[in-house]
């Protein structure tokens, strides 16, 4: 049989058994947004990050999203890093519901599960602290079963296995798996209730993501989100509340709580004043986080030119166990291409 017979040949056996073929269907956008600060009588511009984002659509049961991000890094040699943020395929197995493959965003709570790196649709200029005081697992490399606008709540979940906070992107060097089980109703346009759990156990000597040095000991750590949110025509709200419980066998268990809470009004069809209160505490002898309690306040303004178009202008006003008092006051440019 002649090579392109036997290439065709396969192909239509592989077709046959995957679904229906359609024309391939890629798409590729982009986001990027600069900023302006002013803080202790300096003013400083930059910009955050160049987020590349690849969705296609293989055939009506398989498709695959990507997500690499280009940002700033003072340790890296040209000052920019690359961060394969998402690679995540997809089959549809039946209705709603789907196996999903590859590096997700752990969907441990609202922000992290929705909003992701395009600051264009992000309600304010930056994420909740939470993150970057890393006290959530931002990704996991894994499976998961998903399912969504299920019944008429418009129910869905997310059950994943994957490696856990001590491993790469390519090996989990523990046995032990985590976990994270999130469910979410939509009862009513605009409005999303959901809640999370989050298992995972991070070995003596692991690197950890955003730690400055290997752990020095074993953790075993349990994580409950809940969250509330609300986008409506006039009406913005959005509150989360995260508890994280770390267990040692030095100190036991250790609670941290993470709670946010913003609110937006719509007063003109493209204008909207916002205000976003942030508290993080530790409690005494947690030996996993880097402990930084904080209280955060911050009261801005987004005018959104167009859905890809959009300038923001906050102050914030924080106040820090190790840094002390900040105040700032940014303005961003976010767009998406």
């Amino acid at each position: 049989m002649p090579r392109y017979l036997l290439i065709l040949f396969v192909f239509g056996v592989f077709a046959g058994i995957s679904g229906t073929v359609h024309a391939q269907n890629t798409q590729i956008r982009g986001f990027i947004d600069g900023t302006s600060t002013y803080r202790k009588g300096q003013v400083s511009f930059g910009f955050e990050e160049q987020d590349l984002f690849i969705t296609s659509q293989i055939n009506n049961r398989i498709s695959f999203l990507g997500e690499t991000v280009f940002k700033f890094s003072p340790s890296s040699a040209t000052d920019f890093d690359v961060s394969i943020e998402r690679v995540v395929f997809k089959y549809n197995y039946f209705g709603n519901n789907s196996v999903l493959f590859g590096k997700h965003h752990t969907p441990i709570n609202y922000w992290n599960d929705t909003f992701h790196h395009g600051r264009v649709f992000f309600p304010t200029i930056y994420r909740p602290l939470l993150f970057d005081a890393n006290i959530i697992p931002l990704h996991t490399v894994g499976i998961s079963l998903q399912g969504q606008n299920l019944g008429t709540l418009k129910l869905g979940y997310d059950l994943m296995i994957g490696n856990g906070l001590g491993a790469s992107d390519v090996q989990d060097d523990d046995k032990r798996k985590s976990i994270t089980a999130a469910v979410h109703i939509k009862p009513i346009d605009g409005l999303r209730i959901g809640a999370s759990f989050y298992n995972d156990r991070v070995a003596k000597g692991a690197t950890v993501h955003g730690m400055p040095e290997p752990i020095k000991y074993q953790v075993n750590q349990n994580m409950v989100t809940g969250s509330v949110a609300y986008f409506g025509k006039m009406f913005e709200i959005l509150g989360e509340s995260t508890f994280s419980y770390n267990h040692t066998d030095t100190l036991g268990t250790k609670r941290t709580n993470a709670s946010y809470l913003y609110a937006g009004l719509r007063v003109q069809d493209r204008l909207i004043p916002y205000a976003k209160v942030e508290r993080i505490h530790y409690q005494a002898g947690e030996l996993f986080y880097q402990k930084n309690n904080t209280t955060s306040f911050i009261g801005g303004i987004r005018y959104e030119i167009s859905y890809l178009a959009v300038i923001k202008l906050e102050f914030e006003h924080d106040k820090r166990e190790v840094e002390g008092t900040i105040n700032k006051v940014t303005a961003q440019f976010a767009i998406g291409f």
